[in-house]
């Protein structure tokens, strides 16, 4: 499985979110499954006005505004556009090898004109559109299985109509108002998925979450067994649809009794495996 990661793209945010340094400890945490480490080019300023407004984009790389994080670092602020471009370069290798990962998180809340919760640029519209323009892919479709609801992902595709070349499912709209039922979740997670595929989309970008988890502080619907269910699931309907899937993760609060992350990391864990599990491992290389 190749998964496309650099050490600029992970840097402590410094605040309540472990995301921006999450990435150096997601992929630590795999080599031992046998992942392939690739290399990327970050996401330039006219990549991320691909889904952003260029006052917006310039505004923060400059300074002037805050990052999704709340702050004006410059390494958190430089470490977006190394998960951007990871996005971008996990989503052209999945057209190729069907799945490939970009281990990054803080995309979905970022709009056309603004970031918050933690997410400062929208990795999902930037891969979508760049690819798109490439001619790789004409129609995409963006699973989001964060357990909040993808406001910034439907703000860009609103925006700029983008609704008839991108298809947006996003958890925290279908079930963040009503009781969970996980049959009921996974029968319109495949529903979703089939009638992507029927309206031409040949391109997923799959947002696993680690928040809807039933211990997580802002998340708590679905068990262990249930996520890695989710996980399982998807990446099988996606390899029976022929729809190449690019996956990069999303959410987890949990903190263990040290105060570290090592339950996202399970959970992130188990995505990956059953990743590698239903598409097997690509030829190095």
């Amino acid at each position: 499985m190749k998964v496309f990661y650099d050490s600029r793209m992970s840097v402590d945010s410094g605040g309540y979110s472990p995301s921006g340094s999450k990435p150096a400890a997601v992929v630590a945490n795999w080599m031992d499954l046998g992942i392939e480490v690739c290399e990327f080019e970050p996401a330039t300023e006219e990549d991320l006005c691909l889904a952003h407004s260029l006052k917006y984009v310039s505004n923060v790389l400059s300074g002037l505004e805050a990052n999704g994080h709340g702050n004006r670092l410059p390494k958190v602020t430089e470490a977006t556009r190394w998960t951007c471009g990871s996005m971008v370069a996990a989503s052209r290798q999945a057209l190729i090898d069907h799945v490939a990962c970009s281990p990054s998180s803080g995309f979905h809340h970022a709009g056309y004109e603004s970031g918050g919760a933690f997410c400062t640029f929208n990795g999902l519209i930037v891969a979508a559109r760049k690819l798109q323009n490439e001619g790789l892919v004409d129609r995409v479709g963006i699973i989001d299985c964060d357990v909040h609801y993808g406001d910034g992902t439907d703000d860009i595709i609103q925006t700029l109509d983008l609704s008839s070349r991108i298809r947006h499912w996003t958890f925290g709209a279908a079930f963040g108002r009503r009781a969970f039922d996980q049959t009921a979740f996974l029968d319109e997670l495949r529903s979703a998925l089939v009638e992507m595929q029927t309206e031409g989309v040949r391109l997923i970008l799959y947002q696993a979450g680690a928040d809807p988890h039933v211990d997580d502080p802002l998340g708590g619907v679905m068990t262990t067994e249930e996520m890695r269910e989710r996980d399982k699931l998807m990446f099988s309907w996606c390899k029976q649809l022929e729809m190449p899937v690019a996956v990069c993760l999303a959410g987890g609060y949990q903190r263990d009794k040290n105060g570290g992350i090592s339950k996202v990391l399970a959970l992130h864990r188990a995505t990956m495996e059953e990743a590698i599990t239903i598409f097997g491992q690509p030829e190095m290389g």
